[in-house]
């Protein structure tokens, strides 16, 4: 998966109720299977086996691996932000800190195949992409909302802050998840710590 030109574009955009249903069956079992045995090991024909369709039904929906393990990300991608973006306006900043990295620890833990998928992240150009429009998309959310309660903060450093917090803390859940449970979560604990601090000072 680290060829610049690979095709990540679904062959078909599901449209009607079965189609949709088609695609996510696909998606699911292939997030199963990514989970137990990482993506490499994951072959087409084994998603197609567990999806319950012929190889050449499952290459009508997805021209590859790539474009399947793309797919499962901009599924991740968008029930993060809709959590950031439910929690983010009804919070105080500080308790939003707390809760939304708590509840991201949580989803990048039990998330199927999140940790296969994402690790290789630098490996695959389409998911470097992606990351980057998720940071940016989350970064113009919190700049938002500082310049809504914060006017006092000066606008360069309001932005630079708004990709500092969600960039470090994604990179220290993503580790956190590769780490035993105990580990994992003094290591949130930690994160949660030293974020609120930042953002303390950041306001004050």
């Amino acid at each position: 998966m680290t060829d610049e030109t690979v095709d990540v574009a679904p062959r078909r955009q599901p449209v009607q109720a079965r189609s949709r249903e088609r695609v996510n069956t696909i998606l699911s079992h292939a997030a199963a299977i990514f989970d137990e045995v990482g993506v490499d090991a994951t072959s087409m024909s084994a998603i197609a086996r567990q999806s319950g369709m012929s190889l050449a039904s499952l290459y009508r929906y997805f021209p590859n691996k790539a474009a399947i393990v793309h797919a499962i990300a901009e599924q991740h991608v968008e029930k993060m932000e809709k959590a950031l973006r439910k929690h983010l306006p009804e919070l105080g900043l500080i308790e939003a800190v707390d809760i939304l990295i708590d509840q991201f620890y949580e989803f990048y833990r039990t998330e199927p195949a999140y940790s296969a998928i994402w690790s290789g992240v630098e490996a695959m150009p389409e998911l470097r992409e992606l990351d980057l429009r998720e940071l940016y998309s989350n970064a113009q959310d919190l700049d938002a909302r500082l310049k809504e309660e914060c006017p006092h903060i000066p606008a360069g450093r309001r932005w630079t802050a708004s990709l500092l917090l969600p960039r470090s803390a994604g990179n220290i859940l993503r580790l956190a998840v590769t780490l035993p449970e105990d580990q994992g979560r003094q290591l949130v604990e930690e994160l949660k710590c030293m974020a609120g601090a930042y953002v303390r000072e950041l306001i004050r």
